[in-house]
């Protein structure tokens, strides 16, 4: 009894602390035998340590106005309502022509405006709707009347945000129900266009608002078209948004301690300054490309990396090159062919190389000093004893030895060339004269060229009177004006 007493108040402090264990023996008489009981109690009242961890929001790493823009395939279905103001001269009744006006009447102003509308947009730019809509009202006679109305149309959106522009346009039918003395009941083809805002809050739900011109006929034939004004707002149902998938935990796959996400190459351990790949080695050279200096062209690490270089641009590499800033031949070790001699041919070519040519016009394409031969010389200069037909370029027979002695000269030494210039005196016009003298160096030619010598060994010249040699005043002179000269050409 007492142990069951001392039990009690140690149970009651164990539940008010939470956690309570207890324990009590009895003797009864004096035989030994005992009884023993334990007695426990376990209670945890505490809240769990820390918040709940804060459940992610959809879409939360996106910005709201970028976040709910359209997708590809949507469906939106809605509500809407709003107010629509009938045209005034809205034709839209029952004609009856024992009526005034065959039983037109005017509507209200305004008219409460409900309805049901469907969209699917296969696009996120453009999409159709499908609405209907009722309109209870009444007509001047004060009886009602419920218009409703039927209308597909076309969507345009600029679905780049959360809230995004429309337009819509498409046709519409317009109806009454009513009584006869009302308007009866009739419906109307028409077009509507409008424009408006959606506001797309969260995946599944979007505000809409939109301002509608109806497009039905006026009273009266011929009369232009009426326009019915509606203000909706409305809400909708959006479906067919992509599932938002769970971002997967970061990886490492190459185990270069450089994030997946981050690395350029997660299948190959690289380093951070390289974006996670391997250092490059771009030529393939095998020099990496921080100690390459060209590491677009294969190279060899004497030149740091760089192809074995060729200066001179000769093809001989400038190891093997004992010129390298100037273009020569393998024969000469990358130096250009040496003209020793510096008459501009070069050795291989110069019969004599260490002696420059002179150029005097007889075989100077041999590279050798020379001298004219006394024959050469007498043909050159004023030729002397060649005479002419006065103000013609016929050659006199009295010409012919010194001609011929010209000719066998040439003949001799086939390597010289000559110019052969014709020359007036002053008297008579400066054309005839410049044409006589041209005539004349011609007439000397073909006579050469009739008896072997190669026309591509003579050229010709026609200086008319305009390289006098002696005083054209006098008769003496003007004879030694009339000439032909021979002057020897480089070859």
């Amino acid at each position: 009894m007492l142990a069951a007493v001392a039990l009690v108040p140690s149970v009651a402090i164990a539940k008010k602390k939470g956690k309570a264990s207890g324990s009590a023996s009895v003797a009864v008489g004096g035989d030994g035998a005992s009884t023993e009981g334990d007695a426990s109690a376990e209670g945890d009242s505490s809240a769990e340590g820390g918040k709940r961890k804060k459940k992610e929001k959809d879409r939360g790493d996106i910005p709201w106005i970028k976040r709910w823009q359209p997708e590809r395939n949507m469906v939106e279905l809605g509500v809407f309502g709003g107010i629509m103001l009938p045209s005034r001269d809205l034709e839209l009744f029952e004609a009856d022509l024992g009526l005034p006006d065959q039983g037109f009447q005017k509507y209200d102003t305004l008219a409460p405006d409900v309805g049901l509308r469907f969209a699917y947009l296969p696009i996120r730019h453009f999409g159709f709707e499908l609405e209907g809509a009722v309109m209870p009202t009444s007509v001047a006679s004060g009886d009602s009347a419920l218009m409703y109305a039927a209308r597909g149309h076309l969507i345009a959106q600029l679905g780049l945000w959360s809230i995004t522009p429309f337009l819509v346009a498409g046709p519409t039918g317009l109806g009454v129900v009513s009584d006869r003395a009302a308007v009866g009941n009739d419906i109307d083809l028409g077009f509507h266009f409008g424009a408006g805002m959606k506001i797309f809050l969260n995946r599944w739900v979007m505000l809409r608002i939109d301002a509608r011109d109806t497009l039905t006929a006026k009273q009266g034939v011929g009369d232009s078209v009426g326009h019915s004004i509606e203000i909706l707002g409305g809400l909708s149902f959006t479906f067919g948004r992509k599932k938002t998938e769970k971002p997967p935990e970061p990886s490492d796959r190459d185990g270069d301690g450089i994030l997946d996400d981050d690395d350029k190459c997660p299948d190959t351990p690289g380093v951070p300054e390289y974006d996670g790949c391997p250092i490059p080695d771009t030529d393939g050279d095998g020099i990496l490309d921080p100690d390459d200096k060209c590491v677009d062209e294969p190279g060899v690490k004497e030149y740091d990396g760089c192809p074995i270089p060729d200066t001179d641009g000769d093809g001989i590499l400038d190891p093997d090159d004992e010129c390298v800033d100037v273009p020569g031949v393998e024969e000469y070790k990358g130096c250009p062919i040496p003209d020793t001699d510096g008459d501009g041919f070069l050795d291989p070519e110069d019969k004599c190389p260490e002696e420059p040519e002179t150029r005097n016009g007889f075989e100077d394409d041999d590279g050798c000093p020379d001298e004219v031969p006394e024959a050469v010389k007498t043909f050159t200069g004023v030729i002397e004893g060649i005479y002419f037909d006065s103000g013609k370029a016929t050659i006199r027979p009295k010409s012919k030895a010194t001609l011929t002695k010209a000719v066998e000269v040439l003949t001799e030494f086939p390597t010289v060339r000559i110019e052969i210039s014709g020359h007036t005196d002053s008297k008579g016009n400066d054309g005839f004269n410049q044409k006589l003298s041209e005539d004349r160096a011609n007439a000397v030619k073909e006579y050469f060229t009739a008896r072997g010598i190669d026309a591509s060994r003579i050229e010709t010249r026609g200086a008319g009177e305009d390289e006098p040699i002696e005083d054209n005043k006098t008769k003496k002179g003007r004879a030694k004006n009339r000439r032909i000269e021979f002057k020897l050409l480089e070859q």
